[in-house]
């Protein structure tokens, strides 16, 4: 046993995280909730300043955890690179935007690995969480980090193991989720898998390469993208057959094999399956391959917010009213049901669009109280009331979340335009039109 994997068996490994937002602090709390000292940096001084206070900015971590852990000295947050120094191990848990032709961002990694290189020893872990291209661990990082002087797999192990997190899940959080490991050498998978399997209460699947978990990471979420895709295409033929296709949906689920339900919307949101193909099809021409199944269905889900407009705008010329002018309220701007994150969210993109036609928008969100997009900045409504809901021509659901009154949306909206069936178990339905 190497001298790391022996640490990681005692606890004794001080343990790193890089990058404290949605998959880093989740991360950050686990490994010092298995008892290993464990270090978050972060470039923001407000995170850092929140951490050490052991007050929690992220959904999916309990607030009490985090308090404790960090008065019981486990957990802390830094700036400071040179606190790297202590290290044993490195998790990498930053962002990967597309730029505005949308091709990876990786200036983050890069900075990072900079920022890393100094620091680095014999016998450190170095693992890269941040969602990628096939390539980017062993063509980009490892490169960097070598420059060092230091060899990989030799002096020093490097792997790829993809981030899981699905913000807002009751059931999988970071804690249980089984993890994908990819070493650049087997000793490199095995030290990673060893760092994991003393932290996590999931398994630990190891395959051959970083590429091969990069390429894991990007197929789970293309899987869910071309679905989607399929699944809205499906929506607006359906529209225009006059069939519902929630009905539809709910019927095809009954058969027990060959099926998986997938519900349209108004876009897709999130940091991942909007951005993940772009990564792929940007890498896929370096092998002179059209990825056109993935760019096909990008098109339909990237039109969904325009195709809400134009609905919206017949629902109100039924009632014989212009969509310059009308009042729209849109009940969710949080881009997935029941949490507080608005990164690509659908919904902001359809007041966007609304306010392009004239149409005077506010926004109700119980877990988003204001959001910035580029020049627009708007605050939700302070309360979701009869008045509010009566003054608007017409009401969009944007996101299904569970903290809305939708008996009382009902009861007092002239038309209601659902686009995420959120108001399915409303028997009187006779202003509302689904999606």
């Amino acid at each position: 046993m190497n001298d790391l994997k022996r640490k990681l068996k005692e606890k004794k490994a001080v343990l790193g995280v890089i990058g404290l937002g949605y998959v880093g602090l989740p991360l950050a709390v686990e490994k010092a909730r298995a008892g290993f000292k464990t270090i978050g940096f972060d470039v923001q001084d407000k995170r850092v300043e929140l951490v050490n206070d052991g007050v929690n900015y992220i959904g999916d971590v309990i607030s009490e955890d985090l308090t404790a852990l960090v008065k019981n000295g486990l957990l802390s947050a830094t700036s400071v690179m040179e606190e790297l120094g202590q290290v044993d191990c490195a998790c990498i848990c930053v962002p990967t935007p597309v730029d505005i032709y949308k091709q990876p961002d990786t200036t983050y990694i890069e900075a990072t690995a900079e920022s890393i290189k100094p620091y680095l020893r014999k016998g450190m872990l170095i693992v890269l969480e941040s969602t990628t291209y096939p390539g980017t661990t062993e063509d980009l990082l490892k490169p960097i980090l070598e420059s060092t002087g230091l060899k990989c797999g030799e002096d020093f192990y490097l792997a790829f193991s993809p981030e899981r997190v699905d913000p807002g899940n009751a059931i999988y959080k970071t804690s249980n989720t089984p993890k994908v490991v990819g070493g650049v050498t087997e000793e490199c998978t095995e030290v990673a898998a060893a760092l994991y399997e003393s932290i996590l209460n999931a398994p630990v699947h190891r395959v051959s390469s970083p590429a091969v978990a990069e390429m894991e990471k990007i197929l789970e979420n293309i899987y869910r993208h071309v679905n989607i895709g399929l699944i809205n295409e499906m929506a607006i033929l359906a529209n225009r057959m006059g069939i519902n296709i929630w009905e539809v949906i709910e019927a095809a689920q009954s058969k027990p094999y060959g099926f998986q339900a997938f519900y349209p919307g108004p876009g897709l949101g999130g940091h991942c399956i909007p951005l993940d193909p772009c990564y792929l099809s940007w890498k896929a021409r370096e092998f002179e391959f059209h990825t056109s199944m993935i760019e096909s269905s990008a098109m339909i889900n990237e039109r969904m917010p325009e195709y809400v407009v134009e609905r919206a705008r017949k629902i109100l010329n039924r009632d014989r009213k212009a969509l310059n002018g009308s009042k729209v309220l849109v009940l969710g701007v949080a881009y997935k049901q029941d949490i507080d994150d608005c990164r690509e969210s659908p919904g902001v993109r359809v007041i966007e669009e609304l306010k392009k036609d004239g149409a005077e928008v506010n926004y109700f969100d119980p877990h988003v109280g204001e959001f910035q997009k580029n020049s627009l900045f708007m605050q939700s409504e302070p309360e979701l009331t009869a008045e509010l809901i009566k003054s608007a021509d017409l009401v969009i659901v944007t996101t299904a979340h569970t903290k809305v009154d939708y008996n009382l949306v009902q009861e007092h909206a002239r038309f209601i335009f659902d686009t995420k069936n959120a108001m399915a178990k409303i028997k009187s339905r006779d202003n509302i039109e689904l999606l």
